[in-house]
């Protein structure tokens, strides 16, 4: 690398880093504002609350990453357009498109960061932020979902009218054998009931059907303890958990629902589909970022930093749309979650080609 790319790369990242920090500072001092009052409602100690912004600060940076590189990008440009530096740097024989070499190469960097964090690290750490947000500064969990369905075997099928998360007990259950869509044999019980001690779960007031090619065999009893391949924590509060999972994690809960025929396995692969393409967002807004701010302005650098931020608002709404899009399934996941960087990749090559630089 040259001097001139060592010098574009310094002041990207340094500015990078900067706006990163500058904005997560401001935002744990209005969050810390808006949840003082439950902190202490709750007589949260001040450890608990240390834990909390350690691991709230990298939440808040993964989610800033792609917005505040793009910001980074037209502010650093902008300010060496104003200074008439690009104008130099054109005119020593660099081209446009030798000169936006440094800038990917820090774009990149972070990008691949980025995607370590937000596939190991962050939700490592979402594990204790979210159970945090949970106790502290949300309402008391209560298992609300009826009639619930689950795969707990290779050929059987639970059916739970609703359960307990209290005592761990579910009502009205039905489990099912089909073989070759054929139904083999029916256990119904009035309870289903986790034992701790034994890690099984034990049907109580049961009756078991079984069906012969000419005949049927019933039995009846008290209690029967089964091993199926359901848990309590199946049961548990999923609100926000699958920013919880690492990608393996994720990849494998993935896997586990699939195998059950779950309605909500769609809400884990999109989040996949998302930390994919992160990474890919933080080039593309570089990009466009570099595209925006390199023409110098007589009325100063303000107008290009205001139009870097009504670009950043119009790719945060088009991303949130784009999600929405993909967990309303009226269009492939898979492309809904890249939409944003599709449409956003499409402007920038228009830009690149038609704006005066």
């Amino acid at each position: 690398m040259k001097k001139l790319d060592l010098y574009i790369l310094k002041k990207f990242l340094t500015t990078f880093v900067f706006v990163v920090s500058l904005l997560v500072l401001i935002i744990c001092v209005i969050d810390f504002t808006e949840k003082n009052d439950n902190y202490i409602r709750y007589e949260v100690s001040g450890d608990l609350i240390f834990k909390y912004y350690l691991t709230f600060i990298p939440f808040i940076i993964g989610l800033l990453t792609p917005i505040t590189v793009f910001i980074a990008t037209v502010f650093v440009t902008a300010n060496m357009a104003g200074r008439t530096e690009i104008i130099a740097i054109l005119a020593s024989g660099v081209s446009f498109r030798r000169m936006m070499f440094p800038y990917l190469i820090g774009a990149t960097a972070i990008a691949v960061a980025s995607f370590f964090l937000n596939s190991d690290v962050i939700p490592d750490s979402n594990k204790f932020r979210i159970d945090f947000e949970l106790n502290y500064l949300g309402k008391p969990f209560a298992n609300k979902k009826r009639h619930m369905h689950f795969k707990v075997g290779e050929d059987l099928y639970i059916y739970i009218e609703k359960y307990n998360v209290n005592n761990d007990e579910g009502r009205n259950v039905t489990l099912e054998q089909i073989k070759d869509n054929q139904l083999v044999q029916k256990l119904s019980a009035s309870r289903v009931r986790w034992n701790p001690d034994s890690a099984n779960w034990r049907f109580m007031e049961y009756d078991i059907r079984r069906f012969g090619p000419m005949e049927e065999e019933i039995i009846k009893g008290e209690e029967l303890d089964s091993l199926i391949n359901m848990s309590p924590e199946d049961f548990d509060n999923k609100e926000r958990f699958f920013e919880t999972l690492t990608m393996r994690e994720l990849k494998d809960y993935i896997s586990l629902l699939s195998s059950r025929g779950a309605d909500d396995v769609g809400i884990y692969e999109i989040e996949k589909y998302i930390r994919y393409m992160q990474p890919f967002t933080v080039i593309i807004l570089t990009f466009i970022g570099i595209i925006v701010s390199a023409r110098k302005s007589r009325g100063g650098t303000g107008f290009q930093i205001a139009l870097g931020f009504l670009i950043a608002f119009l790719f945060i709404i088009v991303f949130i749309f784009s999600r929405a899009i993909a967990e309303a399934q009226t269009m492939h996941p898979v492309l809904a979650v890249w939409l944003p960087n599709i449409a956003f990749s499409m402007v920038g090559l228009v830009m690149y080609f038609t704006v005066p630089r």
